[in-house]
């Protein structure tokens, strides 16, 4: 038991620091390619910052833990929008200028809503999650082609003058996007070993520890660059880190975990998890959107009703754990 301990407290850590390695350098790498900012913004910092969650969700499905695929995935998307950007916007409001932000938000509602309809029947088929991931292909072609469509966007700006913050060469950026890689694989594969072996212990389901202990630790990368980026003014890009985790969070993560094997999804998933994700998702677009001329802002209350709801779930979840 001490070992699984160390296992799942030694891959977090690792995976944390390994994300940030290699978002740094496929960022990095990206723009020495050639690609726009904002196009960076869009998909490669959002799939970055959504790196822990899929590799722990698809070594999850390749040694038959598919409930701690779906969990991460679901509870990921939970901290994102209460943890991360409930917390930042407590520490100071968050400023909502990127109109690619905005048009992105209805799109995550559209795969909550998606989602939601193939967990009724208490599977995501293999089938189900094709379509997963054909909905992936066609938000990345819309972000390809926004990405040459609008120009001088609020979050190309931010994510040009955060690029700028620390350049690299192509060598390192190779070097960490190649290493980070490997680390994540490596920590991941830690992480789902040591929770499975919790979960055996405590005689829970591996849904409930993707839920709690894994989705909050796989956030906890979106956290720390989000703060990083408060600090720097850089308000859009903490909202877009959330709206594109979540996205391939929903699309990438659950439907690679189903392509491999069909996920087993019981009434409470539904019921209890994508209830409560899709609430927290459309409160978020609520208070990023400007109603009546009010600016499009999160202030500290909002971002407090965000946080509050993340504490209660999360609480309801150790209860859980507690009583088994």
């Amino acid at each position: 038991m001490l070992l699984a301990f160390l296992a799942v407290a030694i891959g977090l850590v690792l995976l944390i620091w390994s994300a940030e390695k290699f978002i740094d350098g496929a960022a990095s790498l990206s723009k020495l390619l050639g690609l726009s900012p904002l196009l960076i913004g869009m998909l490669v910092i959002g799939f970055g910052t959504s790196a822990p969650e899929m590799m722990v969700s698809v070594l999850a499905a390749l040694q038959g833990n598919p409930g701690l695929a779906v969990g991460n995935a679901y509870g990921s998307n939970i901290a994102n929008i209460g943890l991360v950007l409930g917390f930042v916007a407590l520490m100071a409001p968050l400023a909502v200028h990127s109109s690619v932000i905005r048009k992105e938000m209805p799109l995550l509602v559209g795969a909550m809503l998606l989602t939601g309809y193939m967990l009724f029947d208490g599977w995501v088929t293999r089938i189900e999650a094709s379509i997963l991931l054909l909905a992936l292909a066609l938000f990345i072609g819309f972000s390809i082609w926004r990405a040459r469509a609008q120009q001088g966007d609020a979050l190309e700006e931010e994510v040009l003058d955060s690029l700028e913050q620390a350049p690299m060469s192509r060598g390192k950026s190779l070097f960490w996007t190649l290493t980070g890689l490997v680390l994540l694989v490596v920590s991941s594969r830690m992480l789902v070993w040591g929770a499975v072996e919790i979960a055996t212990a405590f005689g829970v389901s591996d849904l409930i520890i993707g839920l709690t202990v894994v989705a909050v630790g796989t956030s906890l990368p979106e956290l720390a660059s989000s703060i990083s980026a408060l600090r720097r003014g850089e308000h859009d890009l903490v909202l877009g880190n959330v709206v594109g985790s979540n996205l391939f969070n929903s699309l990438a993560v659950v439907g690679i975990a189903g392509l491999i094997a069909p996920i087993e999804a019981g009434r409470e998933v539904l019921v209890r998890d994508w209830s409560v994700m899709t609430c927290m998702t459309l409160l978020m677009v609520l208070f990023a959107f400007s109603w009546r001329g009010r600016p499009r802002r999160i202030n500290r209350v909002e971002g407090g009703v965000l946080f509050a709801l993340f504490i209660g779930y999360t609480g309801y979840m150790v209860s859980l754990v507690v009583m088994s």
